[in-house]
């Protein structure tokens, strides 16, 4: 049975001047907030991450999706792989949760697409305190090798089979990793999981790693 998401809402964190836009999706009785980074060139609007967004919310976990850039700086290519800003802006949106009225002291995790993943993967490391729990969904950890061997958070680390060299990525990232782990390789799925029941393959192993490690509203087959 869905539950029903009691608060829906455009909202705006403040970061050094820079506004960055999110959409929060909030569950009643929910105890876990995920965090989504997502990967170059995408947006809160990414029809991926909605899709695992509502899977979340049907399983109990409120969902905040934020650009972590703006418009202006999408545009430039440099920005879209710049790990540190896009870790730093993420780190401010989970202070941003930690004092808001609706998520103050949910327990926090992070979902990252792509670069965002390295985000989420550096951002970890300097919230360890506060994230719960980490998944990537085709990310490229290779682009925050030298921040894996802090992480402290459970990582789930899910790749297309037909992902061939970010399998090869995500390997030696599983490889460095110290934390509770996992490495989930989806046969036959390419990198943006396009394929027929991919991507609600994706949407199932988070939303169970999700609640295991957040705490659900409902219990998770």
């Amino acid at each position: 049975m869905r539950l029903i998401t009691s608060t829906e809402r455009l909202i705006h964190i403040d970061v050094g001047g820079v506004v960055l836009e999110g959409a929060l999706g909030m569950v009643e009785g929910s105890v876990g907030l995920v965090v989504f980074a997502h990967g170059s060139g995408s947006s809160r609007h990414s029809p991926r991450n909605n899709h695992v967004a509502r899977t979340l919310r049907d399983a109990g976990l409120s969902t905040l999706l934020i650009d972590l850039l703006t418009r202006d700086e999408d545009i430039d290519y440099e920005t879209r792989f710049n790990i540190s800003l896009l870790s730093e802006r993420l780190v401010a949106a989970t202070y941003w949760a930690g004092g808001d009225e609706e998520t103050r002291g949910m327990n926090i995790g992070y979902f990252g697409a792509s670069t965002g993943a390295a985000a989420a993967i550096t951002a970890s490391v300097a919230m360890k305190d506060r994230v719960n729990a980490v998944v990537s969904r085709g990310g490229r950890p290779d682009l925050a090798l030298d921040f894996i061997p802090e992480v402290t958070a459970p990582t789930l680390l899910i790749v297309g089979g037909k992902d061939e060299v970010v399998i090869e990525f995500n390997k030696k990232a599983y490889g460095l990793l110290r934390s509770e782990k996992d490495l989930v390789i989806i046969p036959g799925a390419t990198h943006l999981f396009e394929e027929p029941g991919a991507l609600d393959l994706v949407s199932g192993y988070a939303a169970r790693w999700f609640a295991r490690h957040l705490g659900s509203a409902v219990k998770v087959a």
